[in-house]
């Protein structure tokens, strides 16, 4: 990403290059493989105490959990987090769009999750996005994601179910207009009292990290504005 790390930056140097930038990340590599504990102590001395990682659920596991037996799969799946301590942020658990759903399955997901753990569910299919999905969230305190897509003809919903708000802006590409736009639905629910993660989609020329770096200058923007 050229327009974001110096030139010549090795690869040793990238996350904590970010963490001086950002003050958050999601973890594409935990998708593909659970994290070891050499891994996360690796990542945690690269950033500094405020930073947050966000670990995105191994995919395998995360299957096993809606559709085999949530009391095995969910220990298995996090049973390194707590070596993150405090810059664990939360857990990321993508339910793939081919996936309908299926209540019983996520109330056997939700039972068997550490409360300790934050959880955020990124449900993809449109049958997830109703009343009954939000209330088994709200009751177990988790987060749903809002993922804003190329294609999508609407932006998606923002809904409060947890302590935080989670958005995820994966289009391809992004205007002044648009990004206003998001900031001032943002605006409401920080002004609640309300944290939110918004991840922009990774980019080759570094874009995308630029419109998160200035993301909360243009909130501040916006507010302003009235």
């Amino acid at each position: 990403m050229p327009r974001f790390y110096p030139p010549g930056l090795r690869s040793g140097g990238l996350l904590p290059h970010y963490a001086t930038r950002l003050p958050a990340c999601e973890l594409n590599n935990t998708f593909y493989a659970r994290p070891t504990a050499e891994r996360i102590r690796g990542w945690c001395v690269a950033v500094p105490d405020d930073f947050r990682f966000v670990v995105k659920a191994q995919r395998g596991a995360s299957v096993r959990a809606l559709y085999g037996d949530p009391a095995e799969s969910v220990p298995w799946l996090t049973a390194t987090l707590p070596l993150f301590g405090e810059r664990l942020g939360a857990v990321l658990f993508r339910v793939p769009g081919e996936i309908a759903r299926q209540d019983e399955r996520l109330a056997g997901l939700l039972r068997a999750w550490p409360a300790s753990i934050p959880l955020v569910l990124e449900a993809q299919h449109a049958s997830w996005h109703v009343d009954e999905t939000f209330g088994a969230l709200r009751e177990a305190g988790a987060v749903l994601c809002a993922t804003d897509l190329d294609g999508l003809e609407t932006p998606p919903d923002i809904r409060r179910t947890g302590p935080f708000l989670y958005l995820r802006l994966r289009r391809t590409t992004y205007d002044e207009a648009t990004l206003d736009s998001w900031a001032r639905r943002l605006v409401p629910f920080l002004d609640d009292g309300l944290d939110a993660y918004v991840l922009f989609r990774h980019d080759e020329d570094g874009t995308s990290a630029l419109h998160a770096e200035g993301f909360a200058a243009r909130v501040e923007r916006v507010r302003a504005a009235g």
